[in-house]
C-alpha cells in the first residue's frame, strides 16, 4: 500500500465516506499509531489507524447495492435513528447510503461500502438525471406542468428547468438534474399542491425495475460499467 491521506484510508477501508471521515477526524475520534489524527495526515504502510477504538484494515470488500426504500426508513447510518436504513438492510458488510430520500418518500436508493464512489456520486449529483413518480392531492393542470418545468422559487433560489409529464389526473413524472432539500415537495407546495406519494425510479442509467419495497440487489456489471463511463466508478484506485 502506498502512502495515503488519512480520510482516503478510512474511506478505502469501507468504514464510511471520505466526507464522513473528515468529520470523524475533526471530532478527534481517529488515532494514527496511538496519537489523535488530524486532517491532512498521511498514512504509510504499517501504520495503525483506529476509529473509536476499532482498527481499520485499509481496503475492505467493495459492494454496490440498490434498495427499494420503503416509506418510514431514514437514509442515515446513524444508529441513534431507530429506523436508519443500514440497520433496516442488515447487510453483513458495513454499507452506507448514497444521497438521500426523505422519510416519507420511497424508491431507488444506492448503498455501498466504497467511500470513494460516494464522494464522486454526490459531487456529480447536480449533473445527472434522477427520475420520480409523484402523486398529489389536486388535479394536475397544464399550468402546473409548465411552471414546474420552467423553475419554481424555493429556498431563496429558483429551481433549474426540468422535464415533467402528466401521467394521471393527480400524478406526474419528473426528471431532475438538481438535488435541493425536499425539492419536489417544496416545488409542489409553492404551487399550492401537496405530495401524497413520491417514488424515485431512476438514478442516471440505474432503474428501480420490479424490486418490491424492502427488496435489494447488487448492481449488475452493466450498471457498474455505466458508472465507470461516467467517471464515477473506477476498477482500480490510486
Amino acid at each position: 500500500m502506498e502512502e495515503k491521506r488519512l480520510n482516503k484510508f478510512i474511506a478505502d477501508s469501507g468504514y464510511c465516506s471520505r466526507r464522513e471521515a473528515d468529520r470523524l477526524i475533526a471530532e478527534g475520534r481517529v488515532r494514527v499509531d496511538g496519537r489523535v489524527g488530524v486532517l491532512g495526515d498521511q498514512v504509510s504502510p504499517g501504520m495503525r489507524v483506529e476509529v473509536d477504538g476499532k482498527t481499520l484494515s485499509g481496503r475492505g470488500k467493495r459492494v454496490y447495492l440498490m434498495l427499494n426504500k420503503p416509506v418510514g426508513i431514514v437514509c442515515t447510518a446513524d444508529p441513534r435513528e431507530r429506523y436508519n436504513v443500514v440497520s433496516y438492510l442488515h447487510y453483513p458488510i458495513r454499507v452506507f447510503p448514497v444521497g438521500r430520500l426523505d422519510r416519507e418518500s420511497e424508491g431507488l436508493l444506492l448503498l455501498t461500502s466504497d467511500g470513494e464512489i460516494v464522494n464522486r456520486l454526490l459531487r456529480a449529483e447536480g449533473g445527472h438525471e434522477r427520475e420520480y413518480e409523484v402523486e398529489v392531492d389536486r388535479p394536475v393542470t397544464r399550468e402546473f406542468i409548465e411552471k414546474m418545468q420552467a423553475g419554481v422559487a424555493i429556498l431563496d433560489t429558483v429551481t433549474l428547468p426540468c422535464r415533467v409529464r402528466k401521467t394521471g389526473e393527480k400524478s406526474f413524472n419528473i426528471i431532475l438534474v438538481q438535488g435541493l432539500n425536499r425539492q419536489i415537495r417544496r416545488m409542489c407546495e409553492a404551487l399550492g399542491y401537496r405530495v401524497t406519494r413520491l417514488r424515485r425510479v431512476r438514478i442516471m442509467h440505474i432503474r428501480l425495475g420490479n424490486l418490491r419495497p424492502g427488496q435489494w440487489r447488487e448492481l449488475t456489471e452493466v450498471e457498474m460499467q455505466g458508472l465507470e463511463k461516467a467517471g464515477i466508478y473506477r476498477k482500480t484506485f490510486s
